[in-house]
């Protein structure tokens, strides 16, 4: 008798039988596949991923020998080495899935004697430690599979093709896997198994209700409401267009939020599409964004996912680690209404690790709205292209990329390849524009008068500030933040709100609110913050003063500036300075400089969809093909001959796809009966992490990891039962060091280093 998983009892009555699991994990996965059309690979892939367990060394482990045994090596090295089962590359794509179901992904080759490629695993792999009844058990289910892609025009292109089905055809095996773990733990009572998400198309006629109620109520009574009615019916009278790319360009305050979600709900019932993904930069926006879907939506339908808290340092299906049980509900993505970042769609679609990976069969058939596109980090702007346009061209993906600075990612705005082994860098976009004459509204949305001042030293930002009440100044740098607010709190101004990432979401989101209602009112408020203020963070000053930066930040600082259109144009100033003492970042010097080769020709106005064409084109001129791919993923995932098969490296390519270089880690902040709930409930095993992190998502500081390990060793902060949760979860223990006001000061902790003032 060979089993799967175990239970307390030692007469193994209620021990998961291992034929059960197999033929469990391999329904569901065909049914994840399904949609994609890769059920038959996915239900093949999932009767051989625990093939390994056929071996009387795993069945002492569960018995509680404590010897490691990889029984993830057997079911790769049997589809490998079976050329009558499959095809080469679905055999080799299945082999990839299956062995790295529990570890990750591993590149096919790696360096010589470290011993963790998929080849090395199945050199060493000997078949004659299996017993062969498993031929009888589940042999008779195995079958051929098959599976089509729609190919890109370009040849040098599918090789990236097949790797992302790879890892499609890996999502599917390890959240099968996942579920049929959480159900038989929930069966013997150790685990709450994920909940139950309504579907989409259920709750869809009523939310479109509650939109309609919603935006009929807004006034037309001036100009910029006016044309916020008219862009949104332009848009949503577009929604029964095909599925696929587009592009929505609408200046700041033209209501890209609103227009782009009924787009979304109109389109999504037009196609019959399973959810909508609403991505963006910035938790700043996330907290206003689903606060926005959760009214139309309702509580129930909308997952918030954009927690700092690493969920990848644990095996969450190894069958005899209790520390891992609580893992084994890490986020499925499966909610009709996912809200999120772009750190976790784009590094989860490049990701190798299954906690990760788990997620990505969903996102197939969903309408994703990237919001403040123009964010995509440039040194990964090329895989990020590739993978929005797999998404759309295979997996039945409306992607909408919705900025007031669009990006210019149309393929004509790069080279053409020298060869058919290059990748034409690009998006097809031309005609795909969903917003009423972009240039058009740009002149009718233009509400500020842009100057540039040269430098200004923290007194003078101060003597400009004293002379208006109301008024909001971005800097490059935490620091700069911290500083400048110290000295105008010293110089006596009222009204001072300090606003940065040291704070943590929740005083953030409590502060906006405040700043707010001092607008509203009429009193004084003195605004100084770093860029999370400028992307989609609803704000309406009188003044704006921006620290030098490129153009497509300056352009959204200046969106925070007479907002709602109800000032001149020539008294709303928005005046870019340069901050001696101060020096920006060199991407950011680089982007000025971007800048300065545009401005002649654009002088009459800056933010204008042609000047930003222009200037996004001197960047992409300047950082070049390679730059744009700095990191060399797509080569790492575009390596395919007809001899031998794939020669992928996923996991080289996961590490290095990192869309946040900070390397900053997360320190929660025991604010709010909410986070102190979170915190009690730790210790509780069978509560998972990943829903504990998302209960502390609001509560966390990111900071430079040498500085938390000074915390931590000071004791100012510690680990929450490390016994069951690892490093996961680090809490702030000395109250002193935090601030509403002010935020974390890390630095006090008896550590002052470089890196912990640089980042913004």
């Amino acid at each position: 008798m060979y089993y799967a998983r175990t239970t307390s009892d030692s007469t193994k009555s209620d021990w998961q039988l291992l034929e059960d699991h197999l033929v469990g994990t391999a329904a569901l996965a065909s049914s994840f596949g399904k949609p994609l059309g890769i059920e038959h690979a996915a239900y093949q892939t999932g009767l051989l991923h625990d093939l390994g367990k056929y071996t009387s060394a795993f069945q002492r482990r569960l018995e509680g020998s404590g010897e490691q045994v990889d029984h993830s090596t057997a079911g790769a090295w049997e589809v490998w080495n079976n050329p009558p089962l499959q095809p080469l590359v679905i055999r080799q794509l299945m082999a990839f899935a299956i062995a790295g179901h529990h570890a990750g992904l591993p590149d096919r080759h790696g360096e010589k004697g470290a011993g963790s490629s998929l080849e090395d695993r199945l050199n060493r792999f000997n078949p004659s430690a299996l017993d062969p009844i498993w031929k009888d058990e589940i042999g008779p289910r195995l079958q051929a599979a098959s599976f089509d892609l729609v190919p890109n025009n370009e040849k040098a292109s599918v090789p990236f093709q097949v790797a992302m089905l790879g890892r499609m055809l890996f999502s599917c095996l390890v959240d099968a896997d996942f579920k049929d773990a959480e159900a038989f733990f929930s069966r013997a009572g150790k685990h709450d198994s994920d909940r139950n998400w309504p579907r989409l198309r259920d709750i869809l006629d009523r939310a479109i209700g509650v939109f309609d109620n919603l935006v009929a109520g807004f006034a037309t009574d001036t100009p910029v409401n006016a044309l916020r009615a008219d862009i949104l019916a332009h848009t949503r009278a577009q929604a029964s267009g095909s599925i696929g790319l587009y592009t929505f360009t609408v200046p700041t305050g033209g209501g890209k939020t609103l227009a782009s979600l009924g787009f979304a709900l109109e389109h999504a019932r037009a196609h019959d599409m399973q959810r909508i993904i609403y991505v963006a930069p910035f938790t700043a926006i996330i907290d206003q964004t689903a606060s926005i879907y959760r009214g139309i939506f309702g509580e129930a339908g909308v997952l918030e996912h954009h927690s700092a808290i690493d969920d990848e340092k644990f095996d969450p299906l190894d069958e005899n680690v209790n520390l891992s049980r609580v893992r084994l509900a890490m986020q499925d993505w499966a909610a009709p209404v996912i809200v999120t970042t772009n750190v976790q769609l784009f590094e989860s679609l490049f990701a190798a690790r299954p906690s990760r990976c788990r997620k990505l069969h969903n996102i197939a058939s969903s309408v994703i709205i990237l919001d403040e596109a123009q964010t995509l980090p440039r040194h990964l702007l090329a895989p990020c292209m590739r993978a929005i346009d797999e998404l759309a061209r295979n997996y039945g993906c409306t992607v909408i990329l919705c900025t007031a600075t669009q990006p210019a990612l149309d393929k004509s705005n790069f080279p053409k390849p020298k060869s058919d082994k290059q990748l034409q860098l690009g998006l097809t976009l031309e005609g795909r524009e969903l917003a009423p004459d972009p240039e058009e509204l740009g002149r009718k949305l233009r509400r500020v008068t842009l100057i540039f001042v040269g430098p200004k030293s923290n007194v003078e930002l101060i003597e400009d500030f004293r002379d208006s009440p109301q008024g909001l100044v971005i800097v490059n740098s935490r620091k700069h933040a911290l500083a400048l607010y110290r000295e105008a709190k010293a110089a006596g101004l009222e009204g001072l709100v300090h606003l940065s990432t040291r704070q943590c979401g929740a005083d953030r989101k409590i502060i906006l609110a405040g700043v707010r209602a001092s607008l509203r009112e009429s009193r004084p408020c003195r605004v100084i913050a770093t860029s999370l203020v400028e992307a989609g963070v609803d704000l309406d000053f009188p003044r704006v003063w921006r620290a030098a930066a490129g153009l497509d930040q300056i352009a959204q600082a200046a969106g925070r500036c007479n907002r709602e259109g109800k000032r001149p144009v020539d008294e709303s100033i928005v005046s870019v300075f340069d901050a001696p003492g101060y020096p920006p970042p060199a991407e950011i010097r680089n982007l000025t400089g971007d800048l300065s080769r545009i401005m002649s020709k654009h002088q009459g106005d800056l933010f204008s969809p042609a000047a930003m064409g222009d200037y996004f084109g001197e960047v992409y001129w300047r950082v070049g093909p390679e730059g744009l791919d700095r990191e060399n993923i797509l080569d790492l995932l575009g390596r395919a001959d007809k001899v031998n098969g794939l020669n992928f490296a996923y996991r080289t390519a996961a590490e290095k796809f990192r869309m946040i270089e900070s390397g900053m880690v997360p320190v929660i902040i025991n604010r709010e009966e909410k986070a102190a709930n979170a915190i009690r409930r730790l210790g509780i095993e069978a509560i998972s992490s990943g829903a504990l992190a998302r209960e502390l998502q609001s509560y966390i500081v990111q900071i430079p990891p040498r500085a938390r390990a000074r915390l931590v060793a000071n004791g100012r902060a510690g680990f929450v039962h490390p016994t069951l949760r690892g490093d996961q979860f680090c809490v702030l223990t000395d109250p002193d060091l935090y601030r509403p006001e002010t935020g974390l000061l890390w630095e006090n902790a008896d550590f002052l280093s470089i890196e912990s003032l640089m980042w913004s």
